[in-house]
């Protein structure tokens, strides 16, 4: 893929490492196969070619160009960062590292609301650590009776405790 970066925007380590992702791409689309937010939605701008797209305008449009929108950040928000899209990509485009880049500039232009930095704070510290999703989780099961019907039928409940296998009743025959 062609790039347009000024000199002075390629002396940005992020800008000079975008430039060499964004140039390995040869947009062949294969990204969008196994993209489960493409697969989903549908739209060219939920799957990794078109994302790439987003973030290569974002890149080379000035800071205070009015292309950037919060309809880019919410494309670039819906990826789920599975990076399936890099698996087969014959290029290697290191789709992943691109992303960081574009939602970097992207949350730098257009900003969030406290509330959207909170839950994705909430969010990031919730989720990365196992033993701390799991103990909201039983907290969350806890009270899933007091919660109202919609978050209720988000909420799993217990699952039974596992018992230990029976012993095998027939001892096998020997040869």
């Amino acid at each position: 893929m062609q790039t347009q970066f000024t000199d002075a925007a390629r002396e940005r380590p992020a800008i000079r490492e975008a430039d060499r992702i964004l140039r390995t791409c040869v947009h062949c689309g294969f990204c969008n196969a196994t993209c489960p937010t493409y697969q989903l939605l549908g739209d060219e701008r939920d799957g990794p070619r078109g994302r790439i797209y987003l973030i290569k305008e974002l890149l080379e449009s000035d800071a205070g160009d009015d292309q950037v929108t919060r309809e880019t950040q919410l494309h670039l928000d819906r990826c789920l960062t599975c990076r399936n899209c890099e698996t087969t990509c014959p290029s290697g485009v290191e789709y992943h590292k691109l992303l960081d880049i574009g939602r970097a500039e992207v949350d730098r232009r257009v900003g969030r609301t406290p509330r959207e930095r909170a839950l994705r704070l909430g969010l990031r510290t919730a989720l990365a650590e196992p033993r701390r999703f799991q103990a909201l989780l039983a907290l969350g099961q806890t009270f899933r009776p007091l919660a109202p019907a919609a978050l209720r039928d988000k909420i799993p409940p217990r699952s039974a405790p596992r018992r230990a296998r029976p012993a095998p009743s027939v001892t096998p025959a020997r040869c």
